[in-house]
């Protein structure tokens, strides 16, 4: 896998069968809602005090919900010297095409403060 480059579900999959690891850099009601089996979740704006939590020697495959903020992630990964690609069309990509998402009953979460302030209140409202 090249550093920083944009890779499809299929390639993500084989990777991730392989060892890679799979980082999540979406808000926390995102995450909530639902994500990749077996990711991490390291919220974009968090990302450059936590890299420690990403092992070095491990391909890593970054998203996000379309893939603005995976961009950055994986640029500033890559940058940094990882072996980084980010989930091209992201989580909504995954999503569509049925693949897992946890927890059982995942869905994906608009992203933006006024849809976290949403997401709370209907889980209040549960």
């Amino acid at each position: 896998m090249s550093a920083g480059r944009e890779i499809s579900r299929d390639e993500a999959r084989e990777l991730i069968a392989e060892g890679a690891q799979v980082v999540d850099v979406r808000a926390e009601h995102e995450w909530g809602a639902g994500h990749i089996a077996g990711a991490t979740h390291l919220p974009l704006d968090e990302l450059p005090r936590r890299t420690a939590e990403i092992d070095r020697e491990r391909p890593v495959i970054l998203y996000c919900r379309g893939g603005n903020r995976s961009t950055m992630a994986t640029a500033a990964l890559a940058e940094d010297g990882y072996d980084a690609a980010k989930l091209g069309e992201g989580i909504v990509g995954w999503a569509a095409a049925e693949l897992p998402l946890e927890p059982d009953g995942g869905y994906v979460a608009e992203s933006g403060e006024a849809a976290a302030v949403l997401e709370a209140r209907k889980r209040a409202s549960e």
